[in-house]
């Protein structure tokens, strides 16, 4: 099968010819047909989640997927050849991934059925990005007329949590420079667009007493916690913790993504019921997957997808 994989720490990765994997007893076989890139991906290449993980070279890159089941292993009875699924890649090691025309998942962890009216490629991008929006914004919990500022709104997971956070009647404050980035997410339902680079101004400006709530999915920490007011909650999926939290009654959440199945249902749902759109900017042959991995790292609006 041809995928997108890495050979050594260091080493590029490549568009290179791997064996189909067998799923083992309780896993799935699936034929991909989508992918896109996230940051874990860039974790994944850098090498900073040895000892985190077990690299078992060659790693293909990629954490999503959506496609076919291809097969099954052994004692598998959730799911059948021929289920349209989609979800994030789920295993102990790093080795295989999204960028290949198969990868084995298990069965009940990280995988749902793709309904009707969702798409492999909105599919393909929606997994892990959705799954760390929701969650992080359950982790603040906004209730309606809160304002909550999102720091790195322009991205993918930061696109889908400016929905999930207006679908909740909360004033969304979300970062974009002037411009393409502001009309993007005014365009999402973000009542204010402030700059990063002027960041506490901008907030201070709709928000004099500070924000009730925070998601910091990029940028300076610090910078967006100070901006909350005291007893605020304020979550990170890049694993930053305020330092005064305790002093200020910050509820502070370091967020780590679980795909679990009613999960990505319920996102999936949303996305066929019209309530939540899933922006991708660009999709990428499987050929283009370094280009797209690179254009990643320059900054995006939206999801970048790979096409299998």
């Amino acid at each position: 099968m041809r995928a997108v994989a890495f050979t050594a720490f260091g080493a590029a990765p490549e568009v290179t010819e791997l064996p189909v994997p067998e799923p083992a007893p309780g896993e799935v076989l699936v034929q991909v047909r989508a992918s896109s890139v996230n940051g874990f991906d860039l974790g994944v290449l850098g090498g900073f989640l040895k000892g985190v993980y077990e690299y078992e070279f060659p790693v293909v890159i990629g954490k999503d997927f959506a496609g076919v089941v291809a097969a099954v292993g052994e004692g598998v009875n959730e799911m059948a050849v021929g289920d349209e699924v989609f979800g994030v890649v789920m295993r102990p090691t790093l080795g295989q991934g999204g960028f290949a025309e198969y990868v084995a998942v298990p069965q009940g962890y990280g995988i749902a059925r793709l309904p009707d009216g969702l798409d492999h490629a909105r599919a393909g991008v929606l997994g892990l990005a959705g799954t760390a929006a929701l969650n992080a914004l359950d982790a603040v919990a906004p209730e309606a007329g809160e304002s909550v500022l999102i720091s790195g709104a322009t991205g993918g997971v930061g696109a889908l949590a400016i929905q999930l956070a207006a679908s909740r009647g909360a004033t969304v404050i979300a970062t974009a420079r002037p411009g393409a980035e502001t009309e993007f997410v005014t365009g999402l339902g973000a009542a204010h667009a402030v700059d990063h680079a002027d960041l506490a101004a901008g907030v201070r400006a709709v928000a004099p007493g500070g924000v009730h709530a925070a998601l910091h999915l990029a940028g300076d920490g610090a910078a967006v916690a100070d901006l909350l007011a005291n007893g605020g909650r304020f979550a990170s999926t890049v694993h930053f913790t305020p330092e005064n939290a305790g002093e200020r009654d910050l509820k502070a959440t370091t967020v780590m993504a679980d795909p679990n199945p009613a999960t990505l249902a319920l996102l999936a749902a949303e996305v066929v019921q019209g309530r939540l759109r899933v922006p991708v900017a660009r999709v990428y042959p499987l050929e283009e997957a370094q280009r797209a991995i690179a254009d990643f790292t320059g900054g995006t609006l939206g999801k970048l997808a790979v096409s299998i």
